[in-house]
């Protein structure tokens, strides 16, 4: 049985206008959208690094009060910000929020910036942290299923009788690792994620989405377990050329490079076909980036692209 195509929408944190962010999640909610997302980063990282930006945890639970179906998580958490059972009960609180719509994206961090600037430990090198991302993961998820831990002395991570308590709503509480890293992330993921999500062009994606799977062979684990997803832009218009324009006149906004390749754009039947490259990876899940000002036009259309692309 085919996934049916899903479209979320990736929330940028950085702003102070709380409201607007707050209006624009509940008019996608009540659109239809798939998912909404925000950022987990603790300055911008789009224009200057001085500039406003609202934490991520703190907004999904916001967030939880003026939504009603679409599923809330970050893409993607920075796993060195927080301790891995923190991160369980942060999670499982917004699992509670939200009545069972939270998902755990979670990755092994790649801002140094913003490390230095809070004096959190960074690590060594990506490779350290991706070992760190692995033995957090692995304790979040046994967390989440509802095991005590009686004793962990991990590499980095020590719990002593730890547990979750009350478990999350969901029986089984979604983790999405975000990255394509071949030797750590990938295996990480094939041994404990539910969710992928990754960047990149359909070439590039099928590449690593081939990796996966020899990741999965590797640990005994169906592929087909794991929900593929990807970072896109969309833009809703009546046409190809509506869309172009109005995503040229939002790159000028944003002070973003324009480059007419890089969205899925036009009406809702020209974006099905843009899609086809992805979905003949397996790739049905898009997120789409959603920064302020907000395309109204777009947020309010997505229930009608979701409608297309699984006609």
């Amino acid at each position: 049985m085919t996934t049916p195509a899903r479209v979320g929408l990736l929330f940028w944190s950085q702003t102070a206008d709380w409201p607007a962010l707050r209006d624009a999640a509940a008019r996608a909610d009540a659109a239809g959208v798939s998912g909404i997302w925000t950022w987990d980063h603790l300055m911008p990282i789009v224009g200057p690094w001085e500039g406003p930006i609202l934490e991520g945890w703190s907004v999904l639970a916001g967030l939880a009060q003026v939504t009603a179906r679409a599923t809330l998580g970050l893409m993607v958490g920075a796993n060195t910000f927080r301790n891995p059972g923190l991160t369980a009960k942060l999670v499982t609180t917004l699992d509670h929020l939200s009545g069972g719509r939270a998902i755990l994206g979670i990755g092994g961090a790649w801002w140094e910036r913003e490390h230095e600037a809070y004096g959190i430990d960074f690590g060594t090198g990506f490779g350290e942290r991706l070992d760190r991302l692995d033995e957090s993961v692995m304790l979040i998820r046994r967390l989440l299923d509802g095991e005590r831990i009686a004793d962990h002395a991990g590499p980095v991570y020590r719990m002593h009788e730890a547990l979750i308590n009350p478990l999350p709503v969901q029986a089984r509480l979604p983790i999405m690792i975000g990255g394509t890293g071949p030797t750590k992330t990938l295996r990480t993921l094939a041994r404990y994620g539910d969710q992928w999500n990754a960047m990149g062009r359909p070439d590039r994606l099928a590449e690593s989405d081939a990796i996966l799977r020899r990741r999965c062979e590797e640990v005994g684990r169906d592929h087909t377990e794991i929900e593929r997803s990807t970072l896109v832009e969309i833009v809703i218009r009546s046409s190809r050329a509506e869309a172009l324009a109005a995503y040229a006149e939002r790159c000028a906004q944003l002070g973003m490079r324009y480059d007419e390749r890089r969205p899925l754009a036009g009406s809702p039947e020209e974006i099905r076909e843009q899609a086809q490259p992805y979905f003949d990876i397996g790739f049905r899940h898009f997120i789409a980036a959603a920064p302020a000002p907000q395309d109204l036009e777009t947020i309010d259309r997505v229930g009608e692209l979701i409608a297309v692309l699984n006609a």
